[in-house]
């Protein structure tokens, strides 16, 4: 099935920021798009704000004033449900509530041609359930995009347990010829952005928890380092407390407590406290008038550093030899297991545990350890850590040779597998477990993650180019480390490992 012809009519129900936003790019597809909410009035309104929006835009020379006239024109407020008979496609964007919109879909049932496709724009309510109680429980799907839907690319495609393949196909080519990347994925708790971002949060306010670092300095690695938009802690600020806080306990419950998702106990205090991010004016940071904010912690270092030994192949962690070429660093090669020598300080890329029980179990005096880099040729910012004994001139010696690359250095307290690369490994382990459980393919979860929330990467590209043999030593000494079920490594990513085959080879 191809994509709706732009003669066929939408509908939107739900003139809210997201039902206006979906009536928007229909409209800018050429659809003529009809648009109904419950509130006297509020429809009229989005199209005038609409209008108001698309004029900043030709003011701004980003649009033409034809194409604003145009667009406007395919927009139309009604007053009465009963006016969307004859429309091929209706997009549900009303309130998150399961028995209000499966009355709404009752009723549209009884009011349109039975050739016109349901679709429900929810971000956390089964589809399954919401079509239970049609007679045509096929023509429901989910259609959910991402505020706000004109500028955010993604649109999950959600079938529910009795939705037809050949309608997912269908608004699937749809969103496609909208100016959308669609992916598909079936309807389980989260769907897939919901559901893989989790640890995103959840991993930075454990180790805020743990006093592993301050909020500005953990927001900075992920932006510095990780190559990340924002850090969580400003981003959850941004998305707002009480939203962020609430889908990750619907996931938490939706998995019958399975604590991969438990919420945070940091952040149900901030939504109690009405610290609800930017909206409220305070989060996990002020934004008051004049408000200053906080800076990360950086470790520098005085020492003069001319020379280093590189023993075996430091991996993915390779491009820092690039950068202490450039710098006239003299590198001098020697065969070894992967560990770069400078003064008294021996460096290593993280495999998961703690500086102090890598030290000791294998004999390794000032050990400093290094967190995972997006890209170690391009990052301006890396985290650090070691043990507690560590010798204070081979610490210097080891910061003194990261600057001399280029580095800013943030050093964490003594934890497992540090910021970057614990979350990294989290995002994959979730990622595979997706994979695993048939919800979505390699591809689409990969692409729902860089469209949907602008990962640097999509999370199993991510752990394949690290190399999946290292991120299950990862996850499995942050399981030994903790011994949560939070950490326990997929099944998937034990089988491949196993097999020396990627997450995204061919099942």
């Amino acid at each position: 099935m191809t994509a709706l012809d732009t003669n066929a009519r939408i509908a939107v129900i739900g003139a809210g920021a997201m039902g206006a936003g979906i009536a928007l790019v229909a409209a800018q597809a050429g659809h003529s798009v009809l648009l109904l909410d419950n509130r006297p009035g509020a429809a009229a309104q989005a199209i005038e704000g609409i209008d108001r929006q698309l004029g900043k835009r030709v003011e701004n020379g980003k649009l033409s004033a034809e194409s604003r006239s145009a667009t406007v024109a395919r927009l139309q407020a009604v007053q009465d449900i009963e006016a969307l008979d004859d429309c091929a496609l209706i997009i549900e964007a009303i309130v998150e509530n399961l028995e209000v919109k499966r009355a709404l879909f009752r009723q549209l049932e009884n009011i349109c041609d039975e050739r016109c496709i349901l679709a429900s724009n929810t971000s956390s309510l089964s589809i399954t359930s919401i079509a239970a109680q049609l007679r045509h429980p096929q023509r429901l799907l989910g259609l959910h995009f991402f505020n706000p839907a004109p500028v955010m690319a993604l649109v999950e495609i959600v079938s529910g347990l009795a939705s037809d393949p050949g309608l997912a196909e269908c608004l699937y080519d749809t969103a496609n010829a909208w100016g959308k990347k669609p992916v598909h994925t079936r309807s389980t708790p989260g769907f897939i952005v919901n559901r893989v971002a989790r640890p995103f949060y959840a991993e930075s306010l454990r180790l805020l928890q743990e006093s592993v670092a301050e909020c500005a300095t953990l927001d900075a690695l992920m932006r510095e380092a990780g190559g990340f938009a924002m850090g969580a802690f400003e981003l959850t600020d941004l998305i707002g407390h009480d939203v962020n806080y609430a889908v990750t306990c619907s996931v938490f419950d939706a998995y019958y407590g399975d604590t991969r998702f438990l919420p945070s106990l940091i952040q149900k205090e901030l939504v109690e406290a009405g610290r609800l991010g930017r909206k409220s004016g305070q989060g996990f940071y002020c934004y008051a008038e004049g408000a200053q904010r906080p800076q990360p912690t950086s470790l520098g270092s005085e020492r003069t550093v001319t020379s280093c030994v590189i023993e075996g192949d430091l991996g993915i962690a390779n491009g820092l030899i690039l950068r202490l070429h450039e710098q006239g660093v003299e590198v001098i090669k020697r065969d070894g297991s992967g560990l770069l020598r400078v003064g008294d300080a021996v460096l290593a890329l993280s495999d998961g545990r703690m500086a102090c029980q890598r030290a000791k179990e294998e004999g390794l005096r000032n050990l400093v350890l290094l967190d995972l880099a997006g890209d170690y040729a391009k990052a301006t910012r890396l985290a650090i850590s070691c043990a507690a004994d560590i010798e204070p001139a081979a610490l210097a010696d080891g910061v003194a040779l990261l600057q001399r690359a280029g580095f800013t250095v943030s050093r964490l307290s003594d934890s497992p597998a540090l910021a970057v690369l614990r979350t990294v490994a989290m995002l994959a382990n979730e990622g595979a477990d997706v994979l695993l459980q048939g919800v979505a393919s390699a591809a689409d979860i990969d692409l729902a993650m860089r469209a949907g929330v602008n990962y640097p990467q999509g999370p199993l590209a991510w752990a394949d180019s690290i190399g999946l043999a290292h991120i299950l030593k990862v996850l499995e000494h942050l399981h030994a480390s903790y011994g949560e079920e939070r950490y326990r490594p997929s099944l998937l990513l034990r089988r491949r490992v196993a097999e020396g085959r990627t997450l995204h080879d061919p099942s």
